[in-house]
Parts: structure tokens; sequence; C-alpha cells
């Protein structure tokens, strides 16, 4: 084949990233984290905007345990520096150049020595691999194989628990590595280690998935990506019961008459900021609405309108007296 011609047409508003970053760097981070790598990149030169860690989680459509997950892993390359309040918080950052001179060197996991693939925690990798291609159903790319070793060398799963993950997501219809790089992400953040804390939990949001599709009505499949999110954020980060969340099902279906977890999402908040937290708060609730909305009909307060003049009644009106005039019909005849 012949050699490609690359013609360098970037305009001046460009962000620069440098050639160590993506020699060194960019192969062996997680393709999220990279991401959120750039994203510091695009904004670091730019005073005018207000960063945070829920506002980058945001914008990328992850959640903030993906991003500070990704700040540590740069921070552990070399590339970041974190600032911290007194309560560990991240306040503020600084980016290194990844051709500094006092920049550390790329972190790499340290090959593992032939004779020590036999110990079942070195071997662990080598048959999740082997395991994820027969669940897949596919022979796993480079990221594929990343992914999984992240899931081992960083998140400290265990074999076991990395082949149970790839099988309930497949179960469940999902074999998108992304999908599943999600849900191993959720169960680090619940402090998941083992397969029976797995399927604990697994079990569990299953009849919550299961019962807020259904809801929905949506049959046939498991939620998506972006619905997982909104589940797991009701569920384990918002602390909302279950009877509650398909309450605000059942509204978002009378309301607009088609299944959106933005606008179940609306009414679940609406009623967190009213300290609703069970059906009979949201039943006194309605209740005071409606009170209300009586109210206003038994007394109303408007403005009375004064109607315009009709065309018809533009002449001047007079006043006549009806017994004059019947006199004077019958003097004229």
């Amino acid at each position: 084949m012949s050699a490609l011609v690359l013609r360098n047409r970037f305009q001046g508003n460009t962000t620069l990233v440098e050639n160590e970053f993506i020699d060194n760097y960019m192969a062996a981070a997680n393709g999220e984290f990279v991401k959120i790598y750039l994203l510091l990149l695009r904004h670091i030169n730019n005073p005018d905007v207000s960063l945070s860690i829920s506002r980058i989680a945001d914008y990328l459509e992850n959640t903030e345990g993906d991003v500070l997950r990704a700040l540590k892993y740069w921070e552990k390359q070399g590339l970041l520096r974190l600032e911290y309040d007194t309560d560990q918080n991240i306040i503020g950052l600084d980016l290194v150049s990844p051709s500094a001179p006092n920049a550390a060197p790329p972190v790499r996991p340290e090959p593992v020595p032939r004779e020590a693939q036999s110990t079942p925690a070195q071997a662990a990798p080598v048959s999740n691999l082997f395991v994820a291609e027969q669940y897949l159903g596919k022979t796993l790319s480079r990221t594929d194989v990343d992914t999984i070793t992240y899931f081992y060398d960083t998140l400290g799963f265990s074999a076991d628990l990395i082949e149970y993950l790839i099988e309930y997501c497949v179960e469940n219809g999902h074999r998108s590595m992304h999908y599943i790089q999600k849900v191993a992400l959720s169960w680090a953040d619940e402090h998941i280690t083992s397969v029976e804390q797995a399927k604990n939990t697994s079990a569990l949001y299953n009849k919550t998935c299961y019962s807020i599709l259904n809801a929905f009505g949506i049959k046939g499949r498991g939620p998506a990506a972006s619905e997982l999110e909104y589940i797991r954020k009701w569920t384990a980060t918002d602390g909302i019961d279950l009877e509650l969340i398909l309450e605000a099902c059942n509204r978002t279906m009378a309301a607009i008459h088609q299944p959106s977890f933005e606008y179940t999402d609306k009414i679940l908040q609406n009623w967190r900021s009213r300290n609703v937290h069970t059906l009979t708060d949201v039943r006194v609730l309605d209740s005071a609405y409606e009170q209300e909305k009586n109210a206003q009909k038994k007394n109303p307060r408007r403005t009375p309108v004064q109607s315009a003049p009709s065309k018809f009644r533009s002449f001047e009106e007079r006043s006549y007296d009806m017994d004059e005039l019947t006199k004077e019909l019958l003097r004229s005849n």
C-alpha cells in the first residue's frame, strides 16, 4: 500500500496534544480517561470556563466516580498534580507536560514472567480473556484486553468476579465492552469484591430494572447504559424507594404518553426538594394542590376587563319616554 500524505490544515483555535502523550501514554490508558485528559487540555488555558468534576461527568456522560478515577490515574502517571482541601476533596489541579524534564515516566504494568504465569493470581487475566471471547463470541481487540486487564489490575477484581461480570452483562443482552465497564465501575463504587456480593446486587437491580422498564411499557430488553445510570442514581445515590420511582414513571406516562427517564428524574428531584419520600407524602402534596386549585376556582382573583365598544354601538346612546312616543303616533294618525 502507498504511504499516506498528511497535511496540516488546523486553524488557530486548537488544542495541542504533545506527541509524547500520544506515543507513550495514550495507548495504555482507558478510553474514558483519555477523553477526560483531552477535555482538561481543552479548558486549561480558558480561565472563563468554570470546570468541576460534576460538569465534566455531565459533559462526557460519565459518573463523578469515573472522573475521579481518571484524575487519580493521570496523577499516578505523573501528568497531573491534584490539590486537595482538608476533607480530601479535589479543589484544583496542575497539568504537567509529558515532555517536561521533571515529568514522571509512564507507569506500565510489570510483565508477568512466564514461569510465574501458572499461579492463579497471575494467570487470572489470561483465563478471563478466554472466557470473555467465549461469552462475547468474538476475538478481543486491544482495547477489550486493556479494559479487562483494568478490571483486574486497577479495580482489584478477582478472576471469578470478572467472569461473573461478563456473564451477567451478556445474559442481560449487553455485549458492549463499554457497557460491561460501566457495570464494573458501579460495582467498584459499591465496594463489591466477591461473586456472592455481585449476585445479591444483581438480583436487586434485575428486579428494580424490570419493574421500572415494565412501568414504562418497555418489554424484551434490559436497560440501556444511560437508563441504567438513572436507575443507579435514583436507587444507590439518592436512596429513593422503588414504589416512589414507579409512581413517578406512571405519572410520566400519563403526562407525555411515552417513556422518559429524564422527565421521571425531574419529577423525583422536584419531590426531593419538597421533602417527599413516600407515597403518603405524595398524596399529601396532591391533596394540598387540589385544595389550592379549588380555592382559586371559588375565589378567582381577576381584574374586570373593560370590553371595547362594538362598531354597532358607536353612536350616542339616548333614553326614550315610551308613553310620549305612543301619544305622538296616535296624534299623527
